[in-house]
């Protein structure tokens, strides 16, 4: 059993590497982000606004919100009805994430990946442009972005599925999540006072 557990946690760890790491990678498009959209407001002021800026921004932003959805299921911070779930035992904690894993998570995004695959596939067929400018930019490499993030997304979901098994047996959760409010009064000085 010990070597059994050793094993599942490594795996655990093994997926939470790549989600964390490619979550830090992601965070990284923040700056070209900020810089399309200052060169806008800049160049707003001066001349005429550009072409490009706002389809690079959204594509550049849509990119970011798809390729962090993984990074954000490893840290737990995707929504969830706490109120009712913080009352009840691991055990069960663990037993109704799993349950829902298995009954609406993996089969939604086995769904998505498999639609999301053939957008993008159709959409590099057809080197598919965007209509929305005269810059008219490709945009098969964003929807591309659509089944690598399903898939990233897909493997942490094992990882949490996992989790939930290893708690089902020990008890224990083998990372505890923590609320913003948690992390706030964890930061703040115990007493504040007021002059």
């Amino acid at each position: 059993m010990g070597t059994e557990s050793g094993a599942l946690v490594r795996v655990i760890r093994g997926i939470d590497a790549i989600s964390e790491w490619s979550g830090r990678i992601v965070a990284w498009l923040v700056l070209p982000l900020v810089g399309v959209m200052t060169w806008e407001i800049c160049v707003r002021y001066v001349a005429q606004p550009t072409h490009w800026a706002f389809e690079l921004s959204y594509m550049i932003y849509g990119a970011m919100f798809m390729l962090g959805a993984a990074y954000t299921l490893y840290r737990g911070s995707h929504i969830r009805t706490d109120f009712l779930y913080q009352t009840w035992s691991v055990r069960t904690q663990a037993g109704v994430d799993a349950l829902c894993y298995l009954l609406l998570f993996f089969p939604g995004m086995a769904i998505f990946l498999w639609i999301g695959s053939e957008f993008a596939w159709q959409s590099w067929v057809r080197e598919e442009r965007s209509a929305s400018s005269s810059w008219m930019p490709v945009i098969y490499p964003l929807k591309t972005m659509l089944p690598i993030a399903t898939a990233m997304l897909l493997l942490q979901g094992v990882g949490e599925f996992l989790k939930c098994l290893h708690a089902l047996r020990t008890g224990q959760w083998l990372v505890k999540h923590r609320s913003i409010e948690e992390v706030i009064s964890e930061e703040l000085p115990q007493e504040v006072t007021l002059k």
